[in-house]
């Protein structure tokens, strides 16, 4: 069995997971948390939901828009983004699939916050 070493306790949301982890990557991976973590209470206080699935889902779709974004921005290593009609990402056609995304997981969503 692996050791305690190549594991983190982490804290998302307010639930503790234990994820593997080599120690070399340790510091990244808590930034990771702490950016994730301070998105999903972000999404939540906008939301006004504490239902921690649809939270992360909503975060997760919002880092990853905000990764594409970035990944098509100019930038010393990529001087020329990429644009659809040469292979690329269309952004309007992503930011349309997160729209409807987020529309499906509401009307799915809602009525389990009426749960809580």
């Amino acid at each position: 069995m692996p050791s305690d070493a190549n594991f983190l306790d982490i804290n998302l949301f307010g639930k503790e997971y234990r994820i593997a982890c080599p120690p070399e990557e340790k510091d990244a991976l808590l930034r990771a948390v702490a950016y994730v973590d301070g998105q999903m209470h972000e999404i939540a206080k906008k939301t006004r939901s504490n239902a921690t699935e649809r939270v992360a889902v909503m975060a997760a779709l919002n880092i990853a828009h905000d990764f594409l974004l970035l990944q098509n921005q100019p930038s010393e290593e990529n001087p020329t983004p990429v644009h659809p009609s040469e292979g690329g990402l269309d952004f309007g056609a992503v930011k349309g699939r997160i729209a409807l995304m987020e529309a499906q997981l509401n009307a799915v969503l809602e009525p389990q916050d009426k749960l809580i």
